[in-house]
């Protein structure tokens, strides 16, 4: 409560300061906006703009005053940026993906997932995490959007998830017996406490935000198992704890029951897909505090694309008939539970820019449309350790903003048809 006192004070003093030198404001007249803590529909408001902040919020629309920008979009409903928990900007799902790691190149890699982050941002999804890529691009990709060299989210990245041999995020996975060497922590696959340790900081010293393990098999990965446990208790602990000391937070992969089990007991942060998810779960995830990260959309994804012959391997198409069809269920029984949620898409896996199509997905198990934008604007927040800062409309926070036609409280997916998107007081998008 003190802190909180004391970041409020340090704020208006720095609005203060910010409006007696002068410094451009910029007014966004907004026809309605949506209070996300309230879940409720607001009356006309205009946000002012100051460096990349909100000031203040003021009731209506009063008269322009001079040397202040004014956005008019007066005929729309105004909420704060959405944030996409689950995501991997380096990638895209084709059915050529399986072969693109002997094709493209490092810089074909980032250029590509600069048309991704754009696609991203233009859905009206101005910050991510991104969970696993290739050759470290999400963290040159994070920094080049922070640089204002091109335009995308705030990404907070794992930079290469952590696998064991053999295991779902191991990128040697199907390869011949000749190419696939024996990777190690630098290339994000570990065995045993010490490697994992070392995996963790080879992270920290590549630049990443977080860390991402992958304890159970997975859908995609070309290898028989989607839900066996792949670390043992003692390295995601390692993990955990090491994580731990560099200020990162640690999210799982997860599809079988005993590696959420583990992962939950060695404190992860969150479990993301957690496809066999029963009541066990449910109640250790509430014990410890743990998010759950759902991807309803890619479960679907991958089950319908399983259906077409050549679209993923041999091997990758029975698990995706089994396991993606289940998280849409799974998810309706984690929020009824109670289990803190937080928005995620596995956005790669399914097509970049579609990342709203899951609130769809989340209302059609009975959730309320306010519960499901609480999780990509409040929940997810609070997951990234960003509440001052992010999930709402107000004073001190990013200025973040989206746009829609309409009451997305009443038809969650206008949320697909965002007409105007601001990241850090800049106009990116304006239909």
């Amino acid at each position: 409560m003190h802190s909180t006192f004391l970041k409020s004070l340090y704020l208006a003093a720095l609005c203060v300061l910010a409006t007696a030198a002068g410094a451009q404001e910029t007014w966004v007249r907004c026809g309605a906006s949506i209070d996300v803590v309230e879940g409720r529909l607001t009356d006309a408001v205009t946000l002012v703009m100051v460096d990349e902040r909100i000031d203040r919020v003021v009731g209506g629309h009063p008269p322009a005053e001079e040397n202040v920008e004014i956005v008019d979009i007066s005929g729309l409903t105004c909420l704060p940026g959405l944030m996409d928990m689950h995501t991997h900007l380096t990638s895209q799902s084709s059915p050529q993906r399986y072969t693109e790691g002997f094709t493209l190149n490092e810089a074909d890699v980032a250029l590509r997932a600069t048309v991704y982050a754009r696609r991203t941002l233009d859905a009206g999804f101005t910050a991510v995490r991104d969970v696993g890529d290739s050759f470290n691009v999400s963290i040159a990709l994070r920094d080049a959007i922070e640089a204002g060299h091109v335009p995308g989210p705030r990404i907070f990245t794992s930079g290469k998830a952590l696998a064991t041999t053999g295991g779902h995020a191991d990128p040697t996975n199907g390869w011949r017996a000749d190419l696939m060497g024996t990777p190690g922590p630098r290339d994000g696959v570990l065995n045993g406490v010490g490697e994992a340790r070392e995996a963790v900081r080879q992270r920290y010293k590549d630049g990443a935000d977080m860390i991402k393990i992958t304890v159970t098999g997975g859908v995609l990965s070309v290898a028989k198992s989607g839900l066996a446990p792949q670390f043992r208790p003692d390295e995601v602990r390692a993990v955990v704890e090491t994580a731990a000391d560099y200020g990162m937070h640690v999210a799982a992969h997860a599809h079988g029951k005993e590696g959420m089990i583990r992962a939950i007991t060695a404190g992860i942060h969150s479990i993301e897909h957690g496809t066999m998810m029963d009541d066990e779960v449910f109640e250790l995830m509430k014990t410890h505090g743990t998010w759950y990260v759902p991807t309803i959309i890619a479960g679907k994804f991958v089950a319908e694309k399983a259906e077409i012959d050549g679209y993923y391997p041999k091997l990758v198409r029975p698990k995706a008939r089994e396991i993606g069809p289940m998280i849409q269920d799974t998810f309706e029984r984690a929020w009824k539970s109670g289990v803190r949620i937080a928005f995620g898409t596995d956005s790669g896996v399914s097509m970049h820019g579609d990342n709203a199509e899951e609130f769809v997905f989340m209302v059609e198990t009975g959730m309320a449309p306010a519960e499901a934008i609480r999780t990509a604007t409040v929940n997810a927040a609070q997951l990234l350790g960003v509440s001052d800062q992010a999930g709402t409309l107000t004073a001190g926070n990013w200025a973040d903003v989206i746009a829609v036609a309409g009451n997305p409280l009443e038809d969650v997916s206008m949320l697909g048809r965002v007409e105007f998107v601001m990241k850090a007081g800049r106009v990116y998008k304006r239909e």
